[in-house]
């Protein structure tokens, strides 16, 4: 996060047809500034200049439409900048760019807004993840099963449930499950994920028994790391749920 003080001021300058490894240099450049915790970064599209070739390119010229000039710049504390400056020098290529000291000045407004925010909170606890394997075209009172199977958790308080669709598998009667984008009546299998308490899954098997006739279900112990930037939150869902 920015402060008030001493900072650098960096701007980046590459062709916008130009690739590293497989995307365009700024995009890859921006993604790596974003993934470094840089404060911001701002990517803007010249419409006319030439480089160290000396050609003029413009955009108005359509064979010539990837080669406008694109700036990345950014504004950051020197010892951050100092951090990322190996690996922008890797990755600009034909490029360049330079380095302006600059001075922060933050408004007290600003500040105020940034103290408000505390860093998220780290709570960490055991738990277990119960895994139900059907097949997409299982039914309950004609109804897909898998969605059946999400309301009804729900309804039964459990923390949340992932639905994922495979792409590829077999079940206990070994028959092959796979899709197809040139057949809409496959049987896909569909994996449910879902993590909460021991003591409230077994609670929940006894609908598992009623809804369920084919599938597969798996319990497993799991250690849950939830991140939050509310404290309280926690304890009023949990005031609700009881």
């Amino acid at each position: 996060m920015l402060t008030t003080g001493p900072a650098k001021k960096v701007a980046v300058y590459v062709i916008e047809g130009e690739m590293y490894h497989g995307s365009p240099v700024y995009s890859a450049i921006l993604e790596y500034l974003f993934y470094r915790g840089i404060s911001d970064a701002t990517v803007s599209r010249g419409i006319a200049g030439f480089g160290a070739d000396h050609k003029l390119y413009t955009s108005r010229l359509v064979d010539l439409a990837d080669k406008m000039p694109i700036k990345i710049e950014f504004i950051e504390s020197p010892e951050k900048v100092e951090e990322v400056l190996p690996k922008l020098a890797d990755m600009v290529g034909s490029g360049f760019f330079e380095i302006h000291h600059t001075q922060i000045v933050m408004p007290q407004s600003v500040k105020r807004a940034h103290a408000v925010e505390s860093p998220a909170i780290k709570n960490e606890s055991k738990a277990k993840m119960m895994r139900i394997l059907i097949g997409e075209q299982d039914k309950w009172n004609g109804r897909p099963l898998h969605e059946a199977l999400v309301e009804s958790l729900r309804a039964n308080n459990i923390a949340g449930v992932t639905v994922y669709r495979g792409i590829l598998g077999y079940g206990a009667n070994r028959r092959m499950h796979k899709g197809s984008a040139l057949n809409l009546s496959h049987d896909a299998p569909i994996l449910l994920s879902v993590v909460d308490t021991e003591e409230k899954l077994r609670s929940y098997f006894p609908v598992l028994d009623q809804m369920i006739k084919q599938g597969l279900v798996a319990l497993s112990d799991v250690e849950v790391i939830k991140y939050t930037h509310d404290p309280t939150a926690n304890e009023r869902r949990n005031e609700v749920r009881k």
